[in-house]
């Protein structure tokens, strides 16, 4: 039998598997991710955490395929990463550096790109050749999978979906400095701040109303009929339908798939991005299905060894 590893980077901690070549995974578990000294030890940390499963498992080094990671921030197709703020690195090659730290061959991916891999290969976008992964969170992520390889761009900035321009008269600026990106509407944090926009326009009853609320509370709320919360969900599901038909007329994907902590509102949410999508969409990219992601944090082990798995 042979083996891969599976690596997803994140800020707090960093997400292994192990996996067969069929895509069976064996065994999961995760490590911390110290981000002391610019983040010096990270990849030190996962080639030791590989190397001892290989032994636990008593896998032959030369059955181990290779090791595939996702990472934060932009990346090439040759493994090269520039910069990632958020664990204090700046421009180098993780695959050479981490390669040369475990003895295996190694492929690297943006872990928003490497997560879509992910889902089009065992989750949500399975049986498709070309999806776009949206990632609704904190902000609003992508990846672009077009006939089983990811869109990755010049310097790895490809499918940055979340600072699409899509409100050109928008006053506040969104984290990454610009004003009216898609991740300001579409986001968690941009789904409660619509809604505190509409209870401002008006005394319209909603149980929203009086008190702090999250956005799950808002979509809770779509679904008792909440007329305050039933307007927001028509302007999110405008703004994303529209952004996503932009999306479409460039990539023409089989399928979106929507992910992230937004997602967990259900069939709903597609209810008022596919109306959207469909009214305002160039016609030969109408029927483009939509498809909620099934790995949920998985992701992007599974799409970190399908780097490797080809």
């Amino acid at each position: 039998m042979k083996y891969v590893f599976g690596v997803d980077l994140g800020g707090t901690t960093v997400k292994m598997g192990l996996f067969n070549e069929s895509g069976e995974v064996l065994d999961k578990w995760e490590i911390v991710t110290v981000k002391d000294n610019n983040g010096a030890q990270i990849l030190p940390d996962i080639a030791a955490s590989i190397k001892s499963k290989v032994s636990e498992k008593n896998i032959a080094t030369y059955d181990v395929i290779g090791v595939g990671i996702g990472a934060p921030g932009p990346i090439d197709s040759e493994g090269n990463i520039y910069g990632a703020p958020n664990l204090g690195w700046g421009t180098f090659n993780v695959s050479k550096t981490l390669s040369d730290l475990c003895g295996f061959t190694v492929r690297t991916g943006n872990d928003a790109n490497v997560a879509a891999l992910g889902e089009m290969w065992m989750g949500g976008g399975k049986g498709f050749k070309s999806i776009v992964m949206v990632t609704l969170g904190t902000g609003v992520g992508g990846g672009v999978i077009v006939d089983g390889k990811i869109v990755a761009g010049a310097k790895g900035a490809g499918g940055e979906i979340g600072h699409i321009l899509v409100n050109p008269h928008e006053t506040e600026t969104c984290g990454c400095g610009k004003k009216g990106c898609l991740e300001q509407y579409g986001s968690a944090t941009g789904v409660v701040r619509l809604a505190g926009r509409r209870l401002a326009k008006d005394d319209k009853a909603s149980v929203l109303r009086g008190k702090e609320f999250t956005c799950k509370d808002v979509w809770d709320a779509v679904k008792t009929g909440d007329e305050v919360a039933l307007d927001v969900a028509e302007e999110f599901g405008r703004i994303l339908g529209n952004g996503l038909g932009v999306i479409a007329c460039v990539v023409n994907p089989d399928a979106f798939v929507i992910g992230g902590g937004v997602s967990k509102a259900g069939d709903i949410l597609l209810e008022y991005i596919v109306k959207n999508f469909k009214e305002t969409t160039f016609r030969g990219c109408r029927e483009t299905e939509f498809k909620l992601a099934t790995l949920g944090n998985d992701a992007g082990i599974y799409g970190a060894a399908k780097l490797i798995l080809g």
